[in-house]
């Protein structure tokens, strides 16, 4: 290997090595990392003190598509449809309408701003009215931003990048094809977009059944099936004269929410990859920036950038939503929201390669406006959130403790919950959550630290509840959830029956079922459980007619609380019983005197 060789590989080495790092300072500043990647690429540049000279446009935008159709695939894969489908229409109205008139505002206001001709400022609007799903990714998982909300930002990041770059290619169209009009363009549109949908749909339902049906030998070779899925995506939809990205992301999307095999392998490998794409992609952008040539444009860019950030989006969110079941501050907040990133750079290269005059600096305004707007943006988002009162105490993208991707194929799922402050849960134990006998509360997290929970492990508000639970239960207990933080919690208790007018008979025999605890023993309800070791299958439970239950050790004993504690007190000094179970006896024995 020459010399030059190992230069280039160090020096790619030394940018992602430099990335990581401003990824971590980024994360303590509270900044979109973005900004900080692309600032790296210009310090690298031939103007900056890296002094690499790199002004191939046309290569940018290869690498950039690349880069791009890994980090959507990686957004779709992360998300499933299970997560996108509820605010499916939401996401679809914002990626479609609300890029178009975002678009078309923008782009008016660059000629009128610029004196550009119109179909110049067009091609800015088109370039600046993509959000960039990496931008949103950032910034959502470390954001406590209601889950619908975030949900639909997340679906038009992955959904309106085709929409935006088909703009950009139907405005240079028109720029350099004479007679190609609206109606051409509006058809162009509608031609890529049905293709890309049909493309991505049916990759998608192939590729589950290919993955379901076929064996590979090891779980490493699943991320390479998974990248073949992708590239097969967008290049038969770019073949078929459709969408590519839309494909792209419309499979990953039907990949998530399928129960894959080796899914932890194949989400770590994308999230890596999708990291790498995403520094590499800031970097190169940032090294086909001249900082000498936005000195040009950044007082005008400045106003570009309040037109977008305070009319162009909000306007388009305003007219995208007009028929979802929003409020004013969620449509204010989804207005603020449209975060710029690498996607809006990416497209500015396209005229650039198409040879349109007056490329370079249009390249350079939407460079400026995508990082002024990301930084106002970007900072103040969450703490507008939290003044409009649209956070919560979850994680706007929670991250599940527990792999479900196996689970899903034994047709079980896992459900993360966290009880907010004032849950009505808080304060009950585990068993008052009246969950379906097939689901149970796997592990509890507590102030970050792991807890096998028990029937009577009493919860607290912030505990984080993961169930386990059968997929066809899935919704019941979802909605149980919201039970447990309005309350009522716990089962009412059973009417009293009339008092018995002769002793009360002390009986013992065999235990019967699977060894857990029913609503009744005999026929007659449970009134309250006292002592409860539910994975030895092992109760104390008062009886509403005044009696009192103990179950263990295979057997029911039923009886007044002196002549059952005398029973359990003679249990419990037996030579043949473990120390386990003389510890039970003891404490039973114990709860029962105490209740005299």
């Amino acid at each position: 290997m020459g010399a030059h060789d190992a230069e280039l590989i160090l020096a790619a080495g030394a940018l992602l090595a430099a990335g990581i790092v401003g990824a971590l300072l980024a994360d303590r500043i509270r900044v979109p990392g973005l900004l900080l990647f692309l600032a790296l690429g210009m310090l690298a540049g031939s103007q900056g003190i890296g002094g690499i000279d790199f002004s191939n446009a046309e290569l940018a935008r290869t690498l950039g598509t690349i880069a791009l159709i890994l980090i959507l695939f990686e957004g779709g894969l992360t998300s499933g449809w299970s997560e996108i489908r509820p605010v499916l229409g939401t996401a679809a109205s914002l990626a479609t309408v609300g890029t178009v008139v975002t678009a078309l505002v923008a782009g008016f206001a660059a000629k009128l701003i610029f004196g550009l001709e119109p179909l110049e400022g067009l091609i800015v609007g088109a370039a600046v009215a993509a959000t960039d799903s990496a931008a949103i990714f950032a910034v959502l998982r470390r954001s406590n931003l209601e889950k619908r909300l975030a949900r639909s930002l997340e679906g038009e990041s992955g959904m309106n990048d085709p929409v935006a770059l088909l703009l950009m290619i139907g405005f240079i169209e028109w720029i350099q094809q004479p007679g190609f009009g609206l109606a051409d363009m509006a058809g162009l549109l509608a031609l890529k977009l049905a293709v890309g949908i049909a493309v991505g749909y049916a990759i998608g339902r192939l590729a589950v059944a290919a993955l379901d049906r076929v064996r590979l030998p090891t779980d490493g070779i699943y991320p390479v099936a998974t990248i073949a899925i992708a590239a097969l995506a967008y290049g038969l939809a770019e073949v078929a004269h459709g969408s590519g990205l839309l494909a792209t992301y419309l499979a990953a999307l039907a990949l998530g929410g399928a129960n894959i095999p080796a899914r932890r392998t194949v989400v770590a490998f994308h999230e890596g990859l999708g990291w790498v794409a995403q520094i590499a992609l800031f970097i190169l952008l940032g090294l086909l920036v001249f900082p000498s040539r936005l000195d040009d444009v950044a007082l005008k860019g400045l106003a570009l950038s309040a037109v977008l950030i305070l009319v162009a989006r909000p306007l388009a969110t305003f007219a995208a939503t007009a028929l979802a079941p929003l409020n004013a501050r969620e449509r204010l907040m989804l207005g603020w929201a449209g975060l710029r990133g690498a996607t809006p750079i990416w497209l500015a290269t396209f005229p650039v390669v198409a040879g349109i005059a007056g490329g370079e600096t249009e390249f350079a305004i939407v460079f400026f406006v995508v990082v002024t707007s990301t930084l106002v943006q970007g900072a103040s988002f969450e703490p507008l959130a939290a003044r409009l009162g649209l956070t919560t105490d979850e994680p706007a993208l929670p991250r599940r403790l527990l792999e479900s991707g196996r689970i899903r194929r034994m047709g079980g799922d896992v459900i993360a919950y966290r009880l907010p402050e004032g849950a009505a849960a808080a304060g009950h134990p585990v068993r008052d959550l009246e969950l379906p006998r097939e689901a149970l509360v796997n592990v509890i997290v507590r102030d970050g630290d792991a807890l096998p929970p028990r029937g009577s492990t009493e919860l607290q508000e912030g505990d984080e509840l993961h169930v386990l639970v059968r997929s066809e239960l899935r919704d019941e207990v979802e909605a149980l959830t919201r039970k447990w933080t309005q309350g009522p919690i716990g089962k009412p208790a059973p009417p009293p029956l009339p008092r018995r007018g002769a002793s009360q008979v002390f009986t013992v025999r065999p235990a019967h079922g699977d060894g857990e605890l029913g609503d009744d023993i005999d026929g007659v309800p449970i009134a309250s459980v006292l002592r409860d070791r539910s994975e030895r299958g092992t109760y104390l439970v008062a009886l509403a007619d005044g009696r009192y239950a103990v179950i263990g050790a295979g057997l029911v004993a039923i009886g007044g609380r002196r002549v059952l504690a005398d029973w359990c007190s003679r249990r419990a000094e037996r030579a043949d019983v473990t120390s386990s179970e003389r510890a039970w006896w003891q404490e039973v024995t114990g709860a029962l005197i105490a209740r005299g």
